[in-house]
């Protein structure tokens, strides 16, 4: 039975070292794929590059996306990773342009980017501190992401009042449901992959800040 009870003990410690590690390496990772992306934002913003076709955008963040998850075990996956998240960067910087264009942009944008990393911070930390499970909200989310494309089909056909507020929002919502997600399944132990992981948070946080962006640019418009 002491034996057993040892086995048990030692392979929990594994395990929670595995988990620390991969947090780690998560964190690290973000960190500098957020301060890379923030780099391409800001070289995009000085050449004025214009966004570019939507076909362009989604080619180029599916493909990048699907070649880093088949690259994610090895060192190429960081290759990916940092191509991917500097091509997000680099589209981020013709959304800045056009913000800071308007009047009160400024403000608009660092509104949204403060309250991107409390929202970040605040919902990390609330999983960290309390190692709650949060594998039930699977269901809210892919509720939420068919209900949200919906929503963005519909706006192309008619234009509703209020439609588009409504789905920003709903993204920031959801984006910050996925973050809650996300943290508790590196802690769980459900993501061992810390490509993945870096990838999953950093498509939140990013959705999380140009959501922020348009709905406090619309709540401006409407002052």
């Amino acid at each position: 039975m002491r034996e057993q009870d040892y086995t048990l003990h030692q392979g929990q410690q594994v395990e929670q070292q595995e988990i620390s590690k991969v947090l780690r390496n998560t964190y690290s990772l973000l960190a500098l794929t957020l301060a890379f992306s923030g780099v391409m934002a800001f070289i995009a913003q000085q050449m004025r590059v214009g966004y570019p076709n939507i076909f362009v955008v989604l080619i180029g963040f599916y493909g990048l996306f699907f070649l880093t998850s088949k690259l994610r075990n090895s060192a190429w996956g960081l290759v990916s990773t940092f191509a991917l998240t500097g091509f997000m960067g680099f589209i981020l910087g013709p959304i800045l342009n056009r913000y800071l264009g308007m009047a009160g942009g400024a403000e608009v944008v660092s509104s949204a980017f403060a309250m991107t990393a409390l929202v970040f911070g605040g919902l990390s930390a609330y999983v960290l501190i309390t190692r709650k499970d949060m594998s039930f909200l699977s269901g809210f989310i892919t509720a939420g992401f068919f209900v949200l494309l919906g929503a963005v089909v519909a706006s192309f056909f008619f234009q509703i009042s209020g439609l588009q507020l409504a789905i920003s929002a709903g993204f920031v919502l959801f984006s910050s449901v996925c973050i809650l997600f996300q943290t508790s399944a590196i802690i769980q132990g459900g993501e061992r992959n810390y490509i993945m992981a870096t990838i999953s948070l950093y498509v939140s946080i990013y959705n999380l800040f140009v959501s922020l962006l348009q709905l406090f640019g619309i709540m401006g418009r409407d002052d």
